[in-house]
């Protein structure tokens, strides 16, 4: 019997063998946390972990396999403008028309021929047998027909073809090239000040993969005991920050499993820190987080308040992040409560606090190398539905301080609308509050601008956007 007798035949194709499509784990898994950002909402931060976990379970699958997952995962959703504009070069219909499940395997095909070292026939062969396995025979020659397609011209060259002139439309020109919506684009711009250079590196940025940054919690954790871990490094600029170099694995360390130590971003540790350290008029006893969920700059601040011999008070509205506040603050060296309040509607007295931290509810635009998907679901729009609870918080942070205390104003936006439109809308209707110089507070951080404020900057920093406004209450 011939070789080709034993094996089955594809319907439809008498005297052609049929080969069973080739599993790839780690390009299925990648397909399947796509899968889960577009159908569920989902956060691949959130997603990614488990999928990773579980494959790791199975067996067969190391450290190399999660990296280069991570970076399909990571790589596509930052890229997804950008390689939309290319797959819809290469296909004869809108991509409106085109099924998501395919889009995505087209877009991950796109990343490794793009914007990877991947060779192209490798990058081809693997994303049609992907699509062999989860869209099947029929549409996977569609993929390899579009993926040839793209396979004709490098990153650079179909920049040229599908990106307008800058001196043209600056705005559509870099948000194609940089894979940032226009209006993203725009606003970062409005709030970076001008200049073609500067938006430039900050998109860039964005589409760059973050570092793990830890925080030694104090009293519970130090700098010292994380450095002993593999691949770290110290921050840059706050006393508690120890960098992981690319492939650290926060989970492996003892201190992040015991939550002494947590995964915080330097810029989200120096706002914390910032306000921690602001000059009052008085006693310093009681502060306040007001929107603590989930608990990293609470976790921050009750351990600096235990150290001065305050206590903090964690408020957060919804109650599923009340208990990540709980479970970050758990083992703090002092006293401290968390409780499930409003901060809108405040159980407390007036006055009642030295500190207040208002980190609120924001776009998040200032985290998109983080939240890479956060950038293709925000509109315009959502500004509107924001900007009513961040002027209540502000004045209720404004209320709950007492005469000499200090409140911090903070977002992880730079959009204007959301900074400084909100501080200079509430201090017009509460004449009994000043701004207060933040920038001394970043001790060692270069480039703070103007003030009184501070915004900082992925390209500039190394860290998220995190804005911080500080208003001392006078009366």
């Amino acid at each position: 019997m011939s070789d080709t007798a034993r094996r089955p035949h594809k319907p439809g194709k008498p005297g052609k063998p049929y080969r069973r499509p080739q599993k790839d784990p780690v390009r299925i898994l990648a397909f399947d946390a796509l899968r889960a950002v577009d159908e569920r909402d989902a956060y691949a931060n959130l997603v990614l972990p488990p999928l990773l976990r579980k494959a790791r379970e199975k067996g067969g699958f190391d450290g190399r396999d999660a990296a280069l997952a991570t970076e399909l995962v990571y790589g596509t959703l930052r890229r997804q403008g950008t390689y939309d504009a290319v797959i819809a070069a290469c296909v004869d219909r809108p991509l409106r028309e085109v099924d998501p499940p395919v889009l995505d395997v087209l877009s991950l095909g796109a990343h490794q021929l793009l914007g990877t070292r991947i060779p192209t026939h490798a990058a081809v062969s693997a994303t049609v047998e992907l699509a062999r396995v989860v869209l099947g025979d029929g549409r996977a020659k569609f993929v390899n027909a579009v993926l040839r397609k793209i396979a004709q011209h490098d990153l650079d060259g179909w920049l040229e073809q599908i990106a307008p002139p800058y001196d043209d439309d600056p705005e559509d020109h870099l948000a194609v090239v940089h894979s940032h919506p226009r209006w993203v684009v725009s606003a970062l711009w409005d709030s970076l000040g001008g200049g073609r250079a500067g938006i430039e590196e900050l998109l860039a940025a964005d589409n760059e993969r973050p570092e793990v940054t830890l925080v030694a919690r104090p009293g519970r954790a130090t700098t010292g005991e994380l450095l002993r871990e593999d691949a770290a490094v110290p921050g840059r600029w706050s006393p508690y920050a120890v960098r992981l170099a690319e492939g650290g694995e926060p989970g492996a360390v003892d201190a992040v499993r015991e939550g002494r130590a947590g995964v915080q971003d330097e810029g989200s540790q120096l706002v914390a820190l910032a306000l921690a350290n602001a000059p009052l008029d008085g006693p310093d006893r009681t502060w306040l987080d007001g929107c603590a969920g989930p608990g990293g700059k609470a976790a921050l601040l009750a351990a600096v308040a235990a150290e001065r011999g305050a206590v903090l008070l964690a408020g957060e509205r919804q109650p599923h992040r009340a208990g990540l506040v709980a479970r970050a603050l758990a083992g703090n060296p002092g006293p401290y409560q968390v409780i499930t309040a409003d901060g809108t509607r405040p159980p407390w007295r007036p006055g009642s606090f030295d500190r207040v931290l208002m980190d609120v509810p924001c776009t998040g635009l200032g985290a998109l190398r983080r939240r890479p998907e956060a950038r293709w679901r925000r509109r315009p729009e959502d500004l509107d539905g924001f900007a009513p609870l961040q002027r209540g918080l502000l004045r209720t942070a404004l209320e709950s301080v007492r005469v000499g205390g200090v409140v911090g104003y903070a977002t992880c936006s730079p959009h204007l609308a959301e900074t400084r439109a909100v501080v200079s809308d509430v201090l017009k209707q509460f004449p009994g509050a000043e701004l207060i110089d933040a920038r001394p507070l970043f001790v060692g951080v270069p480039e703070l601008g103007e003030g009184p404020d501070v915004q900082l900057w992925p390209h500039l920093h190394g860290t998220d956007a995190m804005y911080l406004a500080l208003v001392r209450r006078t009366g």
